[in-house]
């Protein structure tokens, strides 16, 4: 018997691994359709996003909400992800910080309906919020700390205001064509170099 087998002539860590597969494809075509469509869209805009039968959906997700979570936790972890690769790749700290708040501003721009169900009575949703606060705080704290580190940025910002601040320009942006939080955002992180 090889390592693989899980005694039912099967491959167990091959089958977890196409179930892992599966259940990301399944993320990414919902947060797809979330962006084009907000977070009450259709099961079956998803599913045929994803190419399963919305049956597959909820043998997966048995409530919209419990979907709604999985996909935000799952972009939350690809964001927390990003923050030590782009320290490691880009051409300095204040660079590295400033694309990660970029990934930051997507995150947040195209979650529509997320804040009105966010503030809903459902435990998980409360729990996402301190989650999101739990991931991605400690990756923007890193950042900011690496380039005040390098005497890049000034050193009396906190990662929290910086979290909370791009938060507020991106208010609104994903109704109002004419509001670009983007060039706002980074109008305000050109703004923390330090000259």
């Amino acid at each position: 018997m090889n390592d693989s087998d899980d005694g039912k002539g099967q491959a167990a860590p091959r089958k977890r691994a196409d179930a892992r597969r599966n259940e990301r494809a399944l993320l990414d075509a919902a947060a797809a359709v979330f962006v084009t469509s907000g977070v009450e869209a259709p099961i079956r805009d998803i599913a045929a996003r994803a190419g399963v039968g919305v049956a597959t959906i909820y043998r997966h997700f048995p409530t919209r909400a419990e979907l709604i979570i999985a996909v935000y936790r799952h972009q939350i972890e690809e964001c927390a992800k990003a923050g030590p690769v782009l320290l490691a790749s880009s051409t300095g700290p204040h660079a590295a910080l400033g694309r990660w708040i970029n990934l930051f501003v997507d995150f947040l721009v195209t979650k529509h309906g997320l804040a009105a169900v966010l503030q809903s009575d459902d435990a998980g949703f409360q729990q996402l919020h301190g989650y999101f606060l739990e991931r991605l705080l400690p990756v923007c704290a890193e950042l900011v700390a690496a380039a005040v580190e390098a005497g890049e940025i000034l050193p009396d910002l906190e990662a929290y205001e910086l979290m909370r601040g791009v938060g507020n320009l991106c208010i609104g942006a994903e109704s109002d064509p004419r509001y670009d939080a983007r060039r706002l955002v980074g109008l305000l992180v050109e703004g923390l170099r330090r000259r």
